[in-house]
């Protein structure tokens, strides 16, 4: 294979004049913002609800207007074609003002979490070279004078101000950078471009998901990771349909009180929070949930009967797939017309999935290997990592790290991280395998496997679990290692069980497993 070696620093938009205040009627081919805008006048979406943020809701006329208005203001500020702005902000009417205009200028968002340490948001913004950032309350402090705009001052100019016309883009101008969750280490960003999220609405939001003008979203995952930037910004933009926002994860409490009051019909969530969800519930469905049509779960696999659960108390399918920062959403996954629990679906219509050994070679019908993925909104590359791109990026194919089986019904079945396997004893173990078995026990509510190093350098398993209550801790640990002897290999037995209150965690609710295989956290 000859690697890829394009590196993202020199990607830039189309050059075109700069954009200044007039009509936006006019429509540029290619301009996300400016696109969506003509698809709602076209398609007689106006008037229809786009947002709901608490007891307000905003149209999609709406929506575009102040978009285009606010551009404007990030004009006044500095903001061009080509320019890098952060959007550190909660999910908002703010953030997505913020983001199309942003994308209306012809210049780049990067999406970052409101509430990371002051270090991450300087890595970001230096990494980025960002020009401005537009924050929450909080935040002030964090970015020099003259480079920070408040997310209530954008929106207030913006209500006074004319607005912009649209810079003309391609579908390979870069839209926006997502930096990856940093399971393993550090962030990488991830560079996407104006024509992707035409894509993932195409061939997720409208043909595995079928999603109509009277869908109302609900994502536990928020606009600025992958999945939720999908869910809960280009599905409901694309399809006239609408989305609740919640500045922060919302409890279980939270989750059923916004889904009866709003009648959601889609609910995207983490098997994490899933699991919170029918957590101390009696079995059945519960009538909150009556307007839910489908849930999806994505972010990690789905433990064994987790799905059956949430199933039977939201009286509706739960759809697993997998996706990646670099795929920008979902590359395998379940429909309403082909849904098998326990695997990540098909590929989804336009990708293409090989399962290859470490040496870059496909293995045989059935056999296990690692997913390697080729599909038309694959990123260009990683923000100023040339040999990063490379190493993931190889003849159009991105390797994606993860673990799978090829069903005989096509369906793929997710095994883990290639970086997920733990090594004892001189033999290669999977923590997956160790944890469902752990996780029959009925007080296990959570559990992590790895290979701990102890003072005298020896490698041990370790199984870390969350118990639902004190209660249910006591005498636990010798219950855990009998079941895990009954029904494993000697060498898969946990050495030490630890009752811990949580488990680290990725806001987007993954297992930092760097971090479990240290012992602590």
């Amino acid at each position: 294979m000859t690697p890829r070696t394009t590196t993202t620093t020199t990607l830039s938009p189309t050059p075109a004049s700069a954009a200044s205040p007039a009509s936006p009627s006019r429509r540029t081919s290619g301009n996300l913002a400016a696109d969506l805008a003509a698809l709602a006048e076209s398609r007689g979406w106006a008037t229809r609800p786009a947002f709901h943020e608490g007891h307000q809701v905003t149209t999609h006329g709406e929506v575009h207007d102040l978009a285009a208005r606010a551009a404007t203001v990030l004009a006044a500020h500095g903001v061009g074609p080509g320019d890098r702005v952060l959007l550190a902000l909660p999910d908002s009417i703010a953030w997505v003002t913020a983001f199309l205009a942003t994308a209306r200028l012809g210049a780049t968002a990067v999406l970052a979490n409101p509430e990371l340490p002051q270090a991450d948001h300087e890595f970001m913004a230096e990494d980025a070279s960002v020009g401005l950032a537009v924050t929450g309350p909080g935040l002030e402090e964090r970015f020099a004078p003259g480079r920070r705009l408040g997310a209530d001052e954008l929106l207030a100019l913006a209500r006074a101000a004319a607005p912009a016309d649209p810079h003309p883009a391609g579908p390979r101008t870069p839209l926006y950078v997502q930096y990856t969750s940093g399971t393993t280490g550090r962030p990488k960003g991830v560079v996407h471009c104006h024509g992707d999220p035409a894509a993932y609405h195409e061939l997720i939001g409208r043909q595995l998901l079928g999603i109509r003008p009277d869908d109302v979203t609900l994502s536990v995952s928020k606009l600025f990771f992958a999945y939720g930037f999908g869910n809960a910004f280009v599905f409901p933009l694309f399809s006239g349909s609408s989305a609740v926002l919640v500045d922060r994860r919302p409890s279980p409490a939270a989750v059923d009180e916004l889904v009866a009051r709003h009648r959601v019909t889609l609910l995207y969530s983490v098997p994490s929070a899933y699991a919170a969800l029918v957590a101390d519930r009696a079995l059945g469905h519960a009538a909150c949930f009556a307007s839910v049509r489908a849930a999806v779960s994505a972010g990690e696999g789905m433990p064994a009967g987790l799905g059956e659960r949430v199933t039977d108390l939201l009286g509706a399918p739960v759809l697993e797939q997998i996706g990646s920062t670099e795929a920008g959403h979902a590359f395998c996954a379940n429909s309403l017309a082909h849904n098998i629990p326990g695997t990540v679906g098909r590929p989804v219509p336009g990708f293409e999935v090989e399962l290859r050994d470490r040496a870059g070679n496909p293995v045989p019908s059935g056999a296990e290997g690692e997913l390697w993925v080729k599909g038309p909104t694959l990123t260009p590359g990683y923000l100023n990592l040339p040999e990063e791109t490379a190493r993931a990026l190889s003849g159009g194919w991105l390797n994606t790290r993860d673990r799978a089986r090829r069903e005989p019904d096509g369906a793929y079945r997710h095994l883990g991280r290639t970086d997920d396997m733990e090594m004892t004893g001189g033999i290669t173990v999977s923590p997956l395998e160790v944890e469902d078995v752990l996780r029959g026990h009925p007080a296990v509510h959570e559990v992590a496997v790895a290979a701990v190093t102890d003072g005298q350098g020896a490698t041990r398993l370790w199984a870390f679990v969350v118990t639902g209550s004190t209660d249910d801790s006591t005498g636990i640990e010798p219950e855990l290692i009998a079941l895990a002897r009954k029904h494993l290999a000697s060498f898969k037995v946990p050495r030490t069980v630890r009752v811990v209150p949580s488990l680290p965690r990725t806001p987007t609710g993954k297992l930092r497993r760097h971090l479990v295989r240290q012992g602590a956290w």
